[in-house]
């Protein structure tokens, strides 16, 4: 499994063959120009909730890559289905087997609106696995002792996708506790430093996780990792 991550939430998995697109939030993010959203290829787009920050470009993406599959909460995905857009929906505890794996939607602590007002239904985050790898996508949340349900309904985890820019989620010291509750060592951080309100200290994070014997992976925009 190949993750790129594309700035603030945004993500682009490979994974069994198939692009998947998460959050994407690109062109209104000035630290992510370099970026070619015409370029991404998008099997798939999952959406944890409906804040614009994290459902910007979709219909460009998914106007590039017709046969995309919107995947996120019922509200949602019946948004985009008006916009002409394909998708399945899926709510909280629910899961769906597709050809790259399973997706499991999961509970977050948050809010949801789409861009126009419309509602959003309730945030979540994905549990993603097949035979090979398990992923983590937490979306934008507090910590949650719901967390600590992952581990005993879902695959174990090879990486945790958690926000530790604080103010409108969880902070990294928050996030160190949440990878406890996960029972997931690795973790990949993401929704920080895009505005003024989730600037973080970057050393200090790190830092702060591997005094808790674990790692902390803070990829550069347009960088990849595989699990």
């Amino acid at each position: 499994m190949k993750i790129t991550y594309l700035g603030h939430s945004a993500l682009h998995l490979e994974i069994k063959g198939k692009h998947v697109v998460v959050d994407p939030f690109i062109s209104g993010n000035t630290q992510a120009s370099h970026i070619d959203i015409n370029a991404l290829k998008a099997d798939y787009i999952l959406l944890t909730h409906g804040h614009q920050d994290h459902v910007l470009d979709v219909e460009q993406i998914a106007g590039n890559n017709p046969d995309t599959i919107i995947i996120s909460n019922f509200e949602i995905v019946e948004w985009f289905g008006k916009k002409g857009l394909n998708g399945h929906p899926l709510n909280h505890g629910g899961k769906k087997t597709f050809d790259f794996g399973t997706v499991k939607y999961v509970n977050a602590i948050h809010s949801s609106v789409l861009p126009d007002g419309s509602y959003g239904g309730n945030p979540g985050g994905f549990v993603i696995w097949n035979e090979d790898k398990c992923i983590y996508i937490a979306g934008d949340t507090a910590l949650t002792l719901d967390m600590q349900l992952i581990p005993d309904t879902c695959p174990a985890l090879d990486l945790a996708i958690l926000p530790i820019g604080d103010n409108f989620t969880m902070g990294y010291e928050d996030a160190a506790l949440a990878a406890d509750f996960v029972q997931c060592k690795k973790v990949l951080g993401c929704h920080y430093d895009t505005f003024p309100p989730i600037a973080i200290d970057q050393a200090a994070a790190k830092q702060h996780f591997e005094a808790k014997g674990k790692e902390l992976l803070l990829p550069g925009i347009g960088e990849t990792i595989s699990i």
